[in-house]
Protein backbone atom coordinates (compact mmCIF):
# COMPACT_ATOMS: atom_id res chain seq x y z
CA UNK A 1 0.00 0.00 0.00
CA UNK A 2 1.38 3.43 -0.94
CA UNK A 3 1.90 5.66 2.07
CA UNK A 4 0.86 9.31 2.05
CA UNK A 5 3.52 12.02 2.33
CA UNK A 6 2.47 12.68 5.94
CA UNK A 7 2.59 8.97 6.80
CA UNK A 8 6.06 8.60 5.28
CA UNK A 9 7.30 11.67 7.17
CA UNK A 10 5.85 10.28 10.40
CA UNK A 11 7.49 6.91 9.81
CA UNK A 12 10.80 8.59 9.00
CA UNK A 13 10.55 10.66 12.14
CA UNK A 14 10.00 7.54 14.20
CA UNK A 15 13.09 6.00 12.64
CA UNK A 16 15.11 9.11 13.48
CA UNK A 17 13.91 8.99 17.09
CA UNK A 18 14.66 5.25 17.28
CA UNK A 19 18.20 5.68 16.00
CA UNK A 20 18.89 8.58 18.36
CA UNK A 21 16.86 7.53 21.42
CA UNK A 22 18.42 7.40 24.86
CA UNK A 23 16.35 7.22 28.03
CA UNK A 24 16.69 10.48 29.90
CA UNK A 25 16.14 10.68 33.64
CA UNK A 26 15.11 14.22 34.54
CA UNK A 27 14.85 16.06 37.81
CA UNK A 28 13.12 19.38 37.25
CA UNK A 29 12.16 22.03 39.75
CA UNK A 30 8.88 21.33 41.52
CA UNK A 31 5.91 22.86 39.72
CA UNK A 32 3.08 21.75 42.00
CA UNK A 33 2.05 23.92 44.93
CA UNK A 34 3.79 27.19 44.04
CA UNK A 35 2.25 29.80 46.34
CA UNK A 36 2.71 33.41 47.39
CA UNK A 37 3.44 34.80 43.94
CA UNK A 38 2.66 38.48 43.48
CA UNK A 39 2.19 38.42 39.70
CA UNK A 40 1.53 35.47 37.39
CA UNK A 41 1.52 35.81 33.60
CA UNK A 42 0.47 32.94 31.33
CA UNK A 43 0.84 32.67 27.56
CA UNK A 44 -0.80 30.23 25.19
CA UNK A 45 0.60 28.15 22.35
CA UNK A 46 3.61 29.74 20.61
CA UNK A 47 3.98 27.19 17.79
CA UNK A 48 7.44 28.29 16.65
CA UNK A 49 6.37 31.95 16.32
CA UNK A 50 9.42 33.63 17.82
CA UNK A 51 8.70 37.15 16.59
CA UNK A 52 5.17 37.12 18.00
CA UNK A 53 6.37 35.55 21.25
CA UNK A 54 8.76 38.47 21.72
CA UNK A 55 5.92 40.91 21.14
CA UNK A 56 3.65 39.19 23.66
CA UNK A 57 6.27 38.92 26.40
CA UNK A 58 7.38 42.53 25.88
CA UNK A 59 3.75 43.68 25.89
CA UNK A 60 3.26 41.84 29.20
CA UNK A 61 6.27 43.55 30.76
CA UNK A 62 8.32 40.36 31.02
CA UNK A 63 10.98 41.41 28.48
CA UNK A 64 12.93 44.61 27.96
CA UNK A 65 13.78 46.03 24.54
CA UNK A 66 16.80 43.73 24.34
CA UNK A 67 14.61 40.66 24.92
CA UNK A 68 16.02 40.03 28.40
CA UNK A 69 13.99 39.27 31.52
CA UNK A 70 12.29 42.36 32.94
CA UNK A 71 9.60 40.62 34.98
CA UNK A 72 11.34 40.84 38.34
CA UNK A 73 9.76 38.35 40.76
CA UNK A 74 6.85 37.47 38.49
CA UNK A 75 6.11 33.89 37.45
CA UNK A 76 5.63 33.36 33.73
CA UNK A 77 3.82 30.14 32.78
CA UNK A 78 4.06 28.89 29.21
CA UNK A 79 1.38 26.25 28.63
CA UNK A 80 3.14 24.25 25.92
CA UNK A 81 3.20 23.82 22.15
CA UNK A 82 6.45 25.58 21.47
CA UNK A 83 7.03 23.48 18.35
CA UNK A 84 5.42 22.85 14.94
CA UNK A 85 3.26 24.89 12.55
CA UNK A 86 5.63 27.88 12.51
CA UNK A 87 9.26 27.96 11.37
CA UNK A 88 11.07 29.57 14.32
CA UNK A 89 11.18 26.72 16.82
CA UNK A 90 14.89 26.94 17.57
CA UNK A 91 14.90 30.64 18.56
CA UNK A 92 11.78 30.03 20.68
CA UNK A 93 13.56 27.27 22.59
CA UNK A 94 16.72 29.37 22.93
CA UNK A 95 14.67 32.27 24.30
CA UNK A 96 12.87 30.22 26.95
CA UNK A 97 16.03 28.40 28.01
CA UNK A 98 17.73 31.75 28.55
CA UNK A 99 14.76 33.37 30.29
CA UNK A 100 14.59 30.54 32.82
CA UNK A 101 18.07 31.47 34.01
CA UNK A 102 17.52 35.22 33.91
CA UNK A 103 14.22 35.04 35.78
CA UNK A 104 15.78 32.84 38.47
CA UNK A 105 18.55 35.39 39.05
CA UNK A 106 15.94 38.14 39.41
CA UNK A 107 13.88 36.19 41.94
CA UNK A 108 11.18 35.23 39.44
CA UNK A 109 10.50 32.05 37.54
CA UNK A 110 9.67 30.77 34.07
CA UNK A 111 7.52 27.63 34.18
CA UNK A 112 7.55 25.92 30.79
CA UNK A 113 5.04 23.08 30.39
CA UNK A 114 4.95 20.46 27.68
CA UNK A 115 2.22 20.47 25.05
CA UNK A 116 1.06 17.68 22.79
CA UNK A 117 3.33 18.88 19.97
CA UNK A 118 6.46 18.51 22.09
CA UNK A 119 5.40 14.96 22.88
CA UNK A 120 4.60 14.27 19.22
CA UNK A 121 8.14 15.26 18.29
CA UNK A 122 9.59 13.11 21.09
CA UNK A 123 7.71 10.15 19.61
CA UNK A 124 8.78 10.88 16.04
CA UNK A 125 5.50 12.34 14.77
CA UNK A 126 6.67 15.16 12.50
CA UNK A 127 3.46 15.80 10.55
CA UNK A 128 3.29 19.45 11.61
CA UNK A 129 6.94 20.39 11.07
CA UNK A 130 7.18 22.93 8.24
CA UNK A 131 9.78 22.08 5.60
CA UNK A 132 11.32 25.55 5.92
CA UNK A 133 12.04 24.98 9.61
CA UNK A 134 14.73 22.38 8.96
CA UNK A 135 17.02 25.06 7.52
CA UNK A 136 17.46 26.69 10.93
CA UNK A 137 18.84 23.41 12.32
CA UNK A 138 21.18 22.76 9.41
CA UNK A 139 24.89 22.59 10.29
CA UNK A 140 26.61 25.68 8.83
CA UNK A 141 29.29 23.35 7.46
CA UNK A 142 27.46 22.20 4.32
CA UNK A 143 29.74 19.22 3.76
CA UNK A 144 29.30 18.02 7.34
CA UNK A 145 25.53 18.44 7.14
CA UNK A 146 25.33 16.49 3.88
CA UNK A 147 27.55 13.68 5.20
CA UNK A 148 25.34 13.36 8.29
CA UNK A 149 22.24 13.25 6.09
CA UNK A 150 23.70 10.56 3.84
CA UNK A 151 24.75 8.39 6.79
CA UNK A 152 21.22 8.56 8.16
CA UNK A 153 19.63 7.78 4.80
CA UNK A 154 21.94 4.82 4.28
CA UNK A 155 21.19 3.49 7.77
CA UNK A 156 17.44 3.69 7.05
CA UNK A 157 17.94 1.99 3.69
CA UNK A 158 19.93 -0.85 5.26
CA UNK A 159 17.24 -1.38 7.85
CA UNK A 160 14.52 -1.49 5.17
CA UNK A 161 16.59 -3.85 3.02
CA UNK A 162 17.00 -6.25 5.94
CA UNK A 163 13.27 -6.17 6.67
CA UNK A 164 12.42 -6.84 3.02
CA UNK A 165 14.88 -9.75 2.88
CA UNK A 166 13.47 -11.29 6.05
CA UNK A 167 9.97 -11.06 4.58
CA UNK A 168 11.07 -12.50 1.22
CA UNK A 169 10.10 -9.32 -0.62
CA UNK A 170 11.77 -7.58 -3.54
CA UNK A 171 13.62 -4.39 -2.64
CA UNK A 172 14.69 -1.65 -5.05
CA UNK A 173 17.54 -0.04 -3.11
CA UNK A 174 18.08 2.87 -5.51
CA UNK A 175 14.40 3.85 -5.58
CA UNK A 176 14.08 3.52 -1.82
CA UNK A 177 17.18 5.62 -1.25
CA UNK A 178 15.84 8.36 -3.54
CA UNK A 179 12.53 8.36 -1.65
CA UNK A 180 14.24 8.67 1.75
CA UNK A 181 16.49 11.45 0.46
CA UNK A 182 13.39 13.32 -0.68
CA UNK A 183 11.86 12.89 2.77
CA UNK A 184 15.06 13.91 4.59
CA UNK A 185 15.74 17.59 3.85
CA UNK A 186 19.01 19.22 4.95
CA UNK A 187 18.73 19.93 8.67
CA UNK A 188 16.37 17.01 9.33
CA UNK A 189 18.97 14.85 11.07
CA UNK A 190 20.46 17.77 13.01
CA UNK A 191 16.98 18.65 14.28
CA UNK A 192 16.32 15.04 15.28
CA UNK A 193 19.62 14.92 17.15
CA UNK A 194 19.00 18.23 18.92
CA UNK A 195 15.52 17.15 20.07
CA UNK A 196 16.52 13.61 21.05
CA UNK A 197 16.78 12.60 24.70
CA UNK A 198 20.54 13.21 24.60
CA UNK A 199 20.35 16.41 22.54
CA UNK A 200 20.60 19.88 24.05
CA UNK A 201 16.99 20.83 23.37
CA UNK A 202 15.49 17.38 23.85
CA UNK A 203 17.21 17.01 27.21
CA UNK A 204 15.84 20.40 28.26
CA UNK A 205 12.28 19.59 27.15
CA UNK A 206 12.30 16.30 29.04
CA UNK A 207 13.15 18.19 32.22
CA UNK A 208 9.74 19.86 32.14
CA UNK A 209 6.32 18.91 33.43
CA UNK A 210 2.82 18.89 31.93
CA UNK A 211 0.96 20.57 34.78
CA UNK A 212 1.68 23.25 37.38
CA UNK A 213 -0.30 24.90 40.15
CA UNK A 214 0.48 28.51 41.06
CA UNK A 215 -1.45 30.51 43.68
CA UNK A 216 -4.21 27.91 43.65
CA UNK A 217 -4.67 27.90 39.86
CA UNK A 218 -3.82 24.90 37.66
CA UNK A 219 -2.05 25.37 34.33
CA UNK A 220 -2.11 22.58 31.75
CA UNK A 221 -1.92 22.42 28.00
CA UNK A 222 -5.08 20.57 27.00
CA UNK A 223 -7.34 20.09 30.00
CA UNK A 224 -8.29 17.80 32.86
CA UNK A 225 -10.98 15.19 33.21
CA UNK A 226 -12.14 14.26 36.74
CA UNK A 227 -10.35 10.92 36.38
CA UNK A 228 -7.02 12.53 35.52
CA UNK A 229 -7.39 15.28 38.12
CA UNK A 230 -7.94 12.61 40.79
CA UNK A 231 -4.30 11.57 40.30
CA UNK A 232 -3.13 14.94 41.60
CA UNK A 233 -0.55 17.31 40.20
CA UNK A 234 2.58 15.42 41.27
CA UNK A 235 1.38 12.01 40.07
CA UNK A 236 0.27 13.37 36.69
CA UNK A 237 3.77 14.73 36.14
CA UNK A 238 5.47 11.57 37.42
CA UNK A 239 3.34 9.32 35.23
CA UNK A 240 3.97 11.33 32.06
CA UNK A 241 7.70 11.40 32.76
CA UNK A 242 7.74 7.60 32.99
CA UNK A 243 5.73 7.28 29.78
CA UNK A 244 8.18 9.51 27.91
CA UNK A 245 11.23 7.96 29.55
CA UNK A 246 11.63 4.39 30.74
CA UNK A 247 8.22 3.33 29.37
CA UNK A 248 8.42 5.12 26.01
CA UNK A 249 8.29 1.90 23.98
CA UNK A 250 5.01 0.99 25.66
CA UNK A 251 3.70 4.50 25.02
CA UNK A 252 4.43 4.14 21.31
CA UNK A 253 2.83 0.70 21.21
CA UNK A 254 -0.39 1.76 22.99
CA UNK A 255 -0.69 5.55 22.72
CA UNK A 256 -4.34 5.76 23.70
CA UNK A 257 -3.63 3.98 26.96
CA UNK A 258 -0.95 6.48 27.98
CA UNK A 259 -1.61 9.68 29.88
CA UNK A 260 0.86 11.56 27.68
CA UNK A 261 -0.79 10.63 24.40
CA UNK A 262 -4.39 9.58 25.06
CA UNK A 263 -7.26 11.78 23.88
CA UNK A 264 -8.47 12.14 27.48
CA UNK A 265 -5.01 12.95 28.80
CA UNK A 266 -3.88 16.40 29.97
CA UNK A 267 -2.19 17.24 26.67
CA UNK A 268 -5.02 16.32 24.29
CA UNK A 269 -8.35 16.65 26.12
CA UNK A 270 -10.56 19.43 24.69
CA UNK A 271 -13.71 19.04 26.78
CA UNK A 272 -12.97 22.04 28.99
CA UNK A 273 -12.83 24.20 25.88
CA UNK A 274 -15.68 22.79 23.81
CA UNK A 275 -18.31 21.02 25.92
CA UNK A 276 -21.59 22.70 26.83
CA UNK A 277 -21.03 24.70 30.01
CA UNK A 278 -24.14 23.52 31.84
CA UNK A 279 -23.25 19.88 31.15
CA UNK A 280 -19.59 20.46 31.93
CA UNK A 281 -19.99 22.23 35.28
CA UNK A 282 -20.26 19.13 37.55
CA UNK A 283 -17.13 17.65 36.00
CA UNK A 284 -15.20 20.89 36.36
CA UNK A 285 -16.19 21.17 40.01
CA UNK A 286 -14.82 17.65 40.59
CA UNK A 287 -11.59 18.65 38.86
CA UNK A 288 -11.22 21.75 41.02
CA UNK A 289 -11.87 19.80 44.22
CA UNK A 290 -9.40 17.08 43.32
CA UNK A 291 -6.68 19.54 42.37
CA UNK A 292 -7.41 21.95 45.23
CA UNK A 293 -7.59 24.93 42.87
CA UNK A 294 -10.06 27.63 41.92
CA UNK A 295 -9.49 27.57 38.16
CA UNK A 296 -7.77 25.76 35.30
CA UNK A 297 -5.91 27.71 32.61
CA UNK A 298 -5.57 25.87 29.29
CA UNK A 299 -4.10 26.25 25.81
CA UNK A 300 -4.39 23.72 22.95
CA UNK A 301 -7.79 24.80 21.60
CA UNK A 302 -7.71 28.19 19.83
CA UNK A 303 -10.43 30.56 20.96
CA UNK A 304 -11.10 31.50 17.34
CA UNK A 305 -11.40 35.27 17.77
CA UNK A 306 -7.96 36.15 19.12
CA UNK A 307 -9.34 36.88 22.59
CA UNK A 308 -8.77 35.14 25.91
CA UNK A 309 -11.98 33.38 26.89
CA UNK A 310 -13.10 32.59 30.47
CA UNK A 311 -15.70 29.83 30.82
CA UNK A 312 -17.92 28.75 33.72
CA UNK A 313 -17.49 32.01 35.59
CA UNK A 314 -13.71 31.89 35.31
CA UNK A 315 -13.31 28.31 36.49
CA UNK A 316 -11.74 27.59 33.08
CA UNK A 317 -9.72 30.15 31.12
CA UNK A 318 -8.73 29.52 27.49
CA UNK A 319 -5.55 31.35 26.48
CA UNK A 320 -4.61 29.90 23.08
CA UNK A 321 -5.58 32.92 20.99
CA UNK A 322 -3.78 31.73 17.83
CA UNK A 323 -0.30 33.28 17.99
CA UNK A 324 1.01 31.44 14.92
CA UNK A 325 0.26 33.03 11.53
CA UNK A 326 -1.77 29.98 10.52
CA UNK A 327 -4.32 30.94 13.19
CA UNK A 328 -4.21 34.69 12.68
CA UNK A 329 -1.05 35.79 14.50
CA UNK A 330 -3.03 37.09 17.50
CA UNK A 331 -1.21 38.49 20.54
CA UNK A 332 -2.40 38.12 24.14
CA UNK A 333 -1.25 37.25 27.64
CA UNK A 334 -3.16 36.46 30.81
CA UNK A 335 -2.31 38.12 34.12
CA UNK A 336 -3.51 36.70 37.44
CA UNK A 337 -3.40 38.77 40.61
CA UNK A 338 -3.23 37.39 44.18
CA UNK A 339 -6.83 38.51 44.81
CA UNK A 340 -8.06 36.11 42.10
CA UNK A 341 -8.80 38.73 39.46
CA UNK A 342 -7.71 38.05 35.90
CA UNK A 343 -6.70 40.50 33.20
CA UNK A 344 -6.18 39.98 29.49
CA UNK A 345 -3.28 41.92 27.98
CA UNK A 346 -3.61 42.84 24.29
CA UNK A 347 -1.70 45.20 21.98
CA UNK A 348 -4.63 47.58 22.38
CA UNK A 349 -4.46 47.57 26.17
CA UNK A 350 -5.55 45.66 29.25
CA UNK A 351 -9.01 44.18 29.77
CA UNK A 352 -10.23 43.03 33.17
CA UNK A 353 -12.16 39.79 32.76
CA UNK A 354 -15.17 38.89 34.88
CA UNK A 355 -14.27 36.06 37.24
CA UNK A 356 -15.92 34.41 40.19
CA UNK A 357 -13.88 32.01 42.30
CA UNK A 358 -15.29 28.51 42.05
CA UNK A 359 -16.88 27.90 45.41
CA UNK A 360 -16.29 24.17 45.21
CA UNK A 361 -12.70 24.59 44.21
CA UNK A 362 -11.19 26.64 47.00
CA UNK A 363 -7.48 25.85 47.30
CA UNK A 364 -6.51 23.40 49.97
CA UNK A 365 -3.51 24.20 52.18
CA UNK A 366 -0.50 23.72 49.94
CA UNK A 367 3.16 23.26 50.58
CA UNK A 368 4.90 26.44 49.52
CA UNK A 369 7.52 25.83 46.86
CA UNK A 370 10.52 28.13 46.77
CA UNK A 371 11.79 29.22 43.37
Amino acid sequence: MELSHASRRRALGLLAVTFLALVHASAAEETCGIMGVGRVVAVGDIHASYDNALKVLTMAGLLDRSAHWAGGKAVYVQVGDLLDRGVQARPVLDLLMRLEKEAHKAGGRVVVLLGNHEVMNMLGDLRYVQAAEYEEWRDPDAAKSQALRIRFVDAVRERARGQAKAAGQAFDEAAYRRMILDQTPPGFVERAQALSASGEYGHWLRDHDVIATVNGVAFVHGGLTPEVAALGCEEINRKVRRELGADIAQTRASPQEALATGVSGPLWYRGLASDDEATLLPSVEKVLRSMGVTAVVIGHTPTGDGRIRPRLGGRVVMIDVGMVAEYGGHLAALELSPDGSITAIYPTGREILERKAAETGRPQPARAVAF
